[in-house]
């Protein structure tokens, strides 16, 4: 058993047994759902070491529950299976047992796809005699520790969906993950504007509140920033289309150099999921394979090609403080995974800043990096955010598989400057005048 050590995060609201478990539940069968189009064979496919099968995610999910609630705090707790420490341990290096390989996770034919709904039936099962039991002298931390696990099991649902996107789009035939058509949106695209923001001291960041947030979110702390402009909608596919044609991916002087190489290493000559047919771009989705709407903000692109489009197009790509700061007025809302489609949609006619949640996650110049004051957790737990402070960049907003009660303005996601398979998108920002 690991040792305890309690979290130092913001204060949640005072939660009652039935409420956890009401939330538990919705939490868990959303992912079973979200499995519900799925053949058998499509639970096991890894085609890259980014791209986990669909059985590790939910067998995962229920490794944490397992390792960090369950084994903690269920008196006389019996594993499920003593190796799935071991085997469904993604990187925390404090767990004893070890991690098994991420890149061979497609490798592993068994547990079978029904061993491991046997494997979250049992743990759902044993959290919801915890709820239950409900010990007054550790409730606190059980459900501080139970919300990240759903916030946790949130953001594999949304990885669940990129995956699978992924995988099944590595096959020739481009089998859909579902069968719907693709909005036809025929109307004239939106004309970018420019929104200004006057700058000075500002504070970002998560106060101290009843809502849940990560603890990279915090301390809430104050940014100094020059008056700056953000682009009132995304970029969309003709703009970037517009920057392949100009020969953006043969001009080396738009290009990180980081970027450059990597760019000539993948051959990369459009954005993930392009593909050229009879003179025109089409574009494979979670709905399949149809023609590229020139309306539609680009997506799968990696932070060097974003960077790459900004300085072409005489731009660059805003802080995250900026977004924050943008976005601080706006309600979280907009096209994110309720609405069903799980595809990026055109920016609507609607003055003022559009497509802030939603769509797309939204490169940002910013370095991942810790606010100040920060302190990782202590013991496994800390693991979860604080050891990835490094030569990563921050996405902000969300995008069309992110669960809307996941998001919150002061979200920080992180990823590699060289991956795109996630929904990764751009919004220009310019000095200010």
């Amino acid at each position: 058993m690991d040792t305890f050590s309690p979290l130092p995060s913001n204060p949640v609201l005072t939660l009652e047994p039935n409420q956890v478990m009401n939330q538990y539940l919705q939490v868990r069968q959303m992912s079973e759902q979200l499995c519900e189009p799925l053949e058998l064979e499509d639970y096991m496919l890894q085609t890259s070491a980014e791209a986990s099968p669909t059985k590790w995610h939910l067998a995962h999910v229920s490794w944490f529950f397992e390792t960090f609630v369950l084994n903690e705090f269920k008196p006389n707790y019996r594993v499920f299976h003593p190796r799935y420490r071991y085997l469904f341990n993604s990187y925390y290096e404090q767990v004893s047992g070890g991690i098994y390989p991420r890149p061979q996770r497609g490798l592993l034919s068994r547990p079978t796809v029904a061993e491991v709904f046997r494997y979250r039936a049992w743990v759902d099962e044993h959290m919801q005699a915890l709820f239950m039991q409900a010990p007054q002298e550790n409730w606190n931390e059980i459900v501080r520790r139970v919300l990240i696990g759903l916030n946790h099991e949130q953001q594999h649902q949304e990885l669940l969906l990129t995956d699978i996107k992924y995988n099944l789009g590595f096959n020739p035939l481009r089998p859909a993950y579902r069968e719907q058509s693709p909005v036809n949106d025929e109307s004239p695209g939106v004309p970018l504007q420019w929104i200004y923001f006057p700058g000075g001291v500002q504070d970002i960041g998560v106060a101290h509140s009843d809502n849940f947030a990560y603890d990279n979110e915090s301390p809430r702390h104050s940014v100094f920033l020059q008056p700056f402009q953000l682009a009132s909608r995304l970029v969309t596919n003709a703009e970037y289309l517009e920057f392949m044609q100009a020969g953006g991916y043969e001009n080396s002087a738009l290009w990180l150099a980081d970027g450059w190489k990597i760019r000539g290493e993948q051959q990369w000559q459009a954005p993930l999921y392009w593909e050229r047919q009879d003179d025109e771009w089409w574009v494979y989705s979670l709905n399949g394979f149809h023609r590229l709407n020139l309306r539609e903000p680009v997506c799968h692109i990696s932070y060097y090609e974003a960077d790459a489009f900004a300085s072409w197009a005489g731009q660059r790509l805003p802080t995250e403080a900026e977004w924050e700061i943008a976005a601080q007025a706006q309600p979280v809302l907009g096209h994110l995974r309720e609405t069903g489609l799980l595809h990026p949609l055109p920016a609507s006619a609607e003055p003022g800043l559009q497509q802030l949640f939603g769509d797309v996650w939204e490169w940002t110049q910013s370095a991942y990096q810790p606010y100040p004051g920060y302190q990782a957790a202590s013991g496994a737990l800390g693991e979860y955010n604080g050891k990835f402070m490094c030569n990563q960049q921050v996405l902000r907003g969300g995008s069309c598989v992110t669960p809307v009660d996941h998001l919150r303005v002061t979200y920080r996601n992180f990823f590699y400057p060289h991956e795109r398979w996630q929904f990764k998108g751009i919004r220009l920002a310019q000095n200010g005048v």
